[in-house]
């Protein structure tokens, strides 16, 4: 149980250590050392070290290095999907998913970066000019530190830490404090590799202090953080002259019109709203539903909410496990709370037992509460009825976020219409804004953040251009 701190590739014990409890059955899971600013310098400073080591190295040496991690971590599947459960309570079967989505994240980094490449020009082509050979082609930026959230412990880590790595930069991991033994036993996959180049990763654990430095140390020319708006703020004016890259999440949204499959709607719907207990950035919050087809909508999507299995994580058939923590189980109980007392109804859950929060519908809400217009990261969904498409565009957009919106509709002048009208990241026609295919560019607009992940995107983001010419 017993997780060490990495050091590049020093793992230093300490006597100290900090409990992690299972938030389904409150037992003791893992024990991990809270590092304090002197080690997080030590960790930047070694990796400021190694970073020209990693430039330097082969890219086929820095591939058969995450092949290695893959292969490792295809034999210990079912070992590190159980520790998800057992940290941030996700039911296993999504857990199993989530360590398969680490390995797809892993091969399409290694796929990206064999496909980046430069770019020839022509420096005659005014009359200023003259004929040279001129180029320009991407090079690592040096040492990326990342800050990763619970809600997907082990993928968003790699969505991290693999486009940095494989691009030929140093990395200081800041995992979250709630799965400290997932990101362990991950890191630990790639420090004990034959083919690791040493010092190029290092994992501290900690909370303010840490990632206060972080942030506002000289050494990292990237820093990628997955997280709250409020901390995105602070980072942002702390950060100096670095790259960013912020997801910090949203309040998705999609519209149903009355020309969509109400029967493949609902059942989507509910899948998005209710995955991982609504602990996705991309989780569906606003469901807005043409009036012709409201009540029919209504009472499917309510049907298929009550199907879902609740409780056990640790039983394959689970669908919702229990919430991370107490806070957050008390935010979606008063946010419901303020909302019913502001006239909005329950058509299934609104209760908890222990920190399990069931499946909850809400209807009759309005723009203004809580439960709509700020993210409740809680398996809370709530149903407004309008009149048209354009009425219903325009709500959506009506959010501080923009991370991902979705439509239902076989109206080809509606899809062309959202596409181009929803101001958001990214759009998915026909199925929940909570698709995402780790192979695509993933961030938003407004308070979601700025930057791209997706690791051909985070490569861009990880690497700076060079221009060379030769006269």
């Amino acid at each position: 149980m017993i997780a060490n701190i990495f050091f590049g590739s020093c793992e230093t014990k300490r006597e100290k250590l900090t409990t992690r409890y299972s938030p389904y059955d409150n037992k003791a899971v893992s024990l991990y050392p809270l590092c304090d600013a002197d080690d997080t310098n030590k960790a930047l400073s070694i990796a400021q070290k190694a970073s020209k080591d990693i430039k330097n190295s082969n890219l086929s040496q820095r591939i058969a290095w995450f092949e290695d991690v893959i292969e490792s971590l295809k034999l210990k599947k079912d070992n590190i999907a159980k520790t998800i459960t057992d940290e941030v309570g996700k039911p296993i079967s999504f857990a199993k998913i989530e360590v398969n989505r680490t390995i797809e994240t892993m091969r399409l980094s290694i796929s990206a970066m064999t496909q980046l490449s430069g770019e020839t020009y022509h420096t005659d082509s005014q009359d200023s000019g003259k004929k040279t050979i001129s180029y320009w082609f991407r090079e690592p930026v040096g040492v990326v530190a990342c800050i990763t959230p619970f809600n997907f412990p082990l993928n968003l880590i790699t969505h991290k830490i693999a486009p940095a790595l494989i691009s030929g930069n140093a990395v200081v991991l800041k995992p979250t404090p709630q799965a400290p033994l997932t990101a362990y036993k991950f890191i630990k996959l790639f420090i004990n590799s034959k083919y690791a180049i040493k010092d190029a990763i290092s994992l501290v654990y900690g909370d303010v202090e840490v990632g206060s430095t972080l942030v506002s140390s000289p050494i990292p020319r990237v820093l990628s953080f997955t997280g709250s708006v409020a901390v995105g703020k602070m980072i942002t004016k702390t950060a100096g002259i670095k790259k960013l890259a912020l997801e910090l999440g949203g309040n998705a949204g999609t519209y149903i019109d009355q020309s969509a499959d109400i029967e493949l709607a609902s059942k989507r719907a509910v899948y998005g709203a209710f995955v991982n207990s609504g602990q996705v950035c991309i989780s569906l919050q606003r469901i807005y539903i043409h009036e012709l087809i409201y009540d029919k909508f209504a009472k499917n999507l309510t049907q298929e909410a009550q199907k879902l299995i609740v409780g056990n994580p640790y039983d394959e058939n689970t669908f919702v496990g229990p919430l991370i923590d107490q806070d957050s189980l008390q935010r979606a109980k008063s946010w419901c709370e303020d909302a019913i007392k502001q006239g909005a109804k329950i058509l299934t859950g609104g209760y908890a037992d222990n920190l399990n929060f069931y499946p909850t519908v809400l209807t009759n809400v309005t723009d203004d509460m809580s439960i709509v217009c700020q993210e409740v990261f809680a398996p809370i969904v709530s149903l407004i009825k309008v009149t048209n498409f354009d009425e219903a565009i325009e709500k959506i957009n009506n959010s501080p976020y923009g991370l991902q919106y979705s439509i239902f509709t076989n109206n080809l002048t509606q899809t062309k219409r959202f596409i181009q009208e929803a101001s958001c990241g990214g759009v998915v026609i026909n199925d929940i804004p909570t698709l995402r295919f780790d192979i695509q560019p993933y961030g938003g607009l407004g308070e979601s953040g700025i930057g791209k992940e997706g690791p051909k995107f985070a490569i861009e983001e990880m690497t700076e251009i060079k221009s060379v010419t030769i006269c």
